[in-house]
């Protein structure tokens, strides 16, 4: 692979020349040139304004893949995002200039049977940014389709609008297990997708919720942020039955609904002991390409297993979540990043090292809140028009 990228950044094509943070190998980001597609009849010109790092960018930073997804030529990264549009196609009726919007990053081939059938999530011709080989949208400016750019309501901002993408997981995942009132869950891992699905759960109705994780500083936000248990679990394989007892215990009645946001064999066994006869385990995080879990007893007890893959028409929904305040994502953004190269850097390196607070700083850095633990970052980028950007 090459290791400037220039000449992949500066090929001769149609379109505005704009910046964006290509990943030229591991480790190595730089911001350079990135040429836009022209705008087609149905699309939209984004200036992109705010962006997370998600744990999949992280896995390209640090090794140049994420699970069967290789990097293997220059690619701008990132999907966690919102911004302002700036121009429209010639039959865009929904969306005008100057419209604040959040941007769903899978485009579907809309014509293969699973797209029809509405699961175009799973489309084997998606082109989801950031995933190779599809460049993301770590980018002053973005072309995407008007259709998967969705307006903001007044009351939530652009950090919350990008945060629209993590919190579709949570959504779809709880859709698919039929959480409701009902619904007694448990979540495996207090990382930033366990939180949303925390969040997500609630908001569904869920009446108790019970979390776990191996780090005290994670369990702690997670009682902040509304769940009604949290229990402390080993690393250690042999530790299932004793983690399984307390966490049935911590619920205090049958677990309905578990989901496994980490996706180890350790998770996966715990989550498939501890579920009801008869209840769900819904499969998100997926840690490891190879699972060894106790299948043949909870399929005895009829314990459904559900598939987790990104999501699909969830962003009305989670818009519509943020709207009214059923769900509050801004306590999971941590860190602020401008967009220049000693920003992403850096960006990337608290992201990809877990960080050592929970912080929360305004773009002029005159004001800093912080908690002294560990967590999971996540981080916002405000990527704006006046920035001076060299490559």
């Amino acid at each position: 692979m090459s290791q400037d990228g220039e000449d992949h950044a500066m090929e001769s094509k149609e379109g505005e020349t704009n910046m964006a943070a290509w990943l030229l190998g591991i480790k190595t980001l730089k911001i350079q040139p990135y040429h836009l597609p022209p705008l087609g009849p149905h699309d939209v010109k984004v200036r992109v304004k705010a962006l997370g790092i998600c744990g999949s960018d992280i896995h390209h930073f640090k090794t140049m893949r994420c699970a069967n997804f290789i990097v293997k030529k220059p690619m701008v990264i990132g999907h966690e995002c919102a911004g302002v549009i700036e121009e429209v196609g010639s039959e865009v009726k929904s969306l005008d200039v100057g419209d604040r919007v959040a941007l769903e990053p899978g485009i579907s081939c809309r014509q293969c049977t699973l797209c029809k059938s509405g699961r175009y999530n799973l489309c084997p011709k998606m082109k989801f940014f950031g995933s190779p080989p599809t460049n993301g949208s770590l980018a002053n400016k973005v072309v995407h389709p008007a259709d998967l750019c969705y307006k903001l309501p007044e009351n939530v901002s652009l950090e919350e609008g990008a945060m629209c993408e993590p919190l579709s997981v949570g959504v779809h995942a709880c859709r698919r297990a039929n959480v409701s009132p009902e619904t007694k869950v448990l979540i495996m891992g207090a990382g930033p997708i366990g939180l949303v699905t925390l969040l997500t759960a609630r908001a569904f109705g869920a009446p108790r919720i019970v979390i776990t994780d191996v780090d005290d500083c994670r369990l702690s936000i997670a009682k902040s942020l509304g769940a009604d248990k949290i229990v402390l679990v080993s690393t250690n394989i042999e530790d299932v039955s004793v983690d399984v007892g307390e966490v049935q215990k911590a619920m205090g009645s049958d677990i309905d609904v578990s989901f496994d946001c980490v996706g180890y064999n350790k998770t996966m066994s715990t989550a498939l002991n501890a579920t009801r006869s008869g209840g769900k385990v819904c499969l998100i995080g997926l840690a490891q390409s190879e699972m060894t879990a106790p299948l043949t007893p909870a399929a005895a007890r009829e314990v459904d297993i559900i598939g987790i893959f990104r999501y699909r028409n969830t962003w009305p929904l989670s818009i519509e979540l943020l709207r009214t305040g059923k769900i509050d994502v801004k306590p999971l953004i941590t860190h602020r990043f401008g967009f220049s190269q000693k920003d992403i850097n850096a960006a990337f390196e608290t992201s990809a090292g877990g960080g050592n607070a929970i912080k929360t700083i305004d773009f002029d850095g005159s004001q800093m809140a912080s908690a002294d633990c560990s967590s999971s970052t996540i981080v916002s980028f405000s990527i704006s028009s006046h920035l001076s950007i060299t490559a």
